[in-house]
């Protein structure tokens, strides 16, 4: 076969695979009918976990895995739209990290709505001015992100989805050389995460907080002597040249963040469970209310302490199991703690990543 017979068949392919989504489209109009008849989400994680699970699983290439769930997340998005329209809140402005991840998860057929905090995030889904919300939670450099875990003990939503995004920072600036940076600006995750390149290459500029990193990407656009810690996408949506790529101090530097909303998730099989619990300040307390995931042979993966902001030196443990709160030996420990603590609060079951 010659150039124009290998293009005349991927234009049959091409025909093909428009027909099929067509098909999947009028199958996902369906379902929606019949959620909204059965008052249903439209949004289901477990179901989206279980595609993206099934699909990596059978992916025999050329195509790799990742390339595959990157052009199904975009079917099930479109898909999705088709059922109901979906808006999600993230702490912005837009080219934040955060809005990266939201757009891993949901996709681009979905009205992303920018909050000013991560606590405005919060407050949108709880009043229902958004589905969904997406915060980070943690980085492995710098640890946790403690405006999210304070929302989290007195807010009423529900984790229902987790997500890990690589980060790379880079600094942007329209300065011709780092030697005409006079400021360098970013989100404190961001400055922390490269505070060893800056004290290596700008050991005598001055750093100063912005609210996100994309904040300080658009100041770094009206002035050529600020520098900014931001996303290459930040670069890209503010016109703000990279001055330098790839300047965290850890190469594999990466956030873990949470989908925050009003509805539970499913079970799949492979799942987590987030709680969190306070205690009485004596010996063994921890250990007696753990000890039901040991004997019962469940794992924890993440265990955090923040203080207890109305007694002072008492602290809020948050804890992250392996399965599903539906399931008898993780109901059957939840209910042992429950008994062992001052109080006990779950935060959500859903898919582990």
């Amino acid at each position: 076969m010659d150039l124009d017979d290998w293009r005349s068949r991927i234009n049959d392919l091409d025909n093909r695979i428009l027909q099929l989504l067509n098909q999947r489209a009028e199958a996902a109009l369906q379902i929606g009918d019949l959620k909204r008849r059965q008052d249903a989400p439209s949004y289901a994680p477990e179901r989206e976990a279980e595609i993206f699970r099934r699909l990596t699983e059978a992916a025999a290439g050329p195509l790799s895995a990742e390339a595959i769930l990157t052009v199904w997340r975009e079917i099930l998005s479109a898909c999705r739209a088709l059922e109901s329209a979906l808006t999600v809140s993230y702490f912005g402005p837009q080219a934040t990290f955060t809005h990266r991840a939201a757009l891993q998860r949901f996709g681009t057929s979905v009205s992303y709505q920018p909050a000013k905090t991560i606590a405005d995030v919060f407050d949108d889904v709880e009043r229902s001015r958004a589905d969904f919300g997406v915060v980070p939670v943690e980085n492995n450099t710098e640890g946790a992100v403690n405006v999210t875990l304070d929302r989290l003990i007195d807010s009423d939503v529900l984790i229902c989805g987790e997500l890990r995004l690589e980060i790379t920072q880079n600094l942007l600036s329209r300065a011709g050389a780092l030697d005409g940076v006079k400021r360098v600006l970013s989100h404190p995750q961001g400055l922390a995460q490269c505070r060893g390149w800056l004290a290596a290459h700008l050991p005598d500029v001055t750093t100063e907080q912005a609210l996100s990193t994309a904040a300080a990407a658009e100041m770094a656009a009206v002035d050529a002597t600020v520098a900014a810690i931001a996303s290459d996408l930040a670069a890209e949506l503010y016109g703000v040249p990279i001055l330098r790529a790839g300047i965290e101090d850890n190469p594999h530097n990466s956030t873990r963040f949470l989908v925050v909303g009003r509805h539970p998730s499913g079970a799949t099989g492979r799942d987590k469970t987030s709680i969190l619990f306070a205690m009485r300040n004596e010996p063994g307390t921890l250990y007696r209310i753990l000890e039901p995931l040991a004997r019962l042979g469940i794992n924890l993966t993440k265990i955090e302490s923040r203080p207890a902001k109305q007694r002072p030196w008492e602290y809020v443990i948050f804890v992250d199991v392996e399965g599903h709160r539906d399931t008898p030996p993780v109901s059957s420990a939840l209910r042992e703690i429950g008994e062992r603590t001052l109080f006990l609060k779950v935060l959500g079951s859903y898919p582990a990543v």
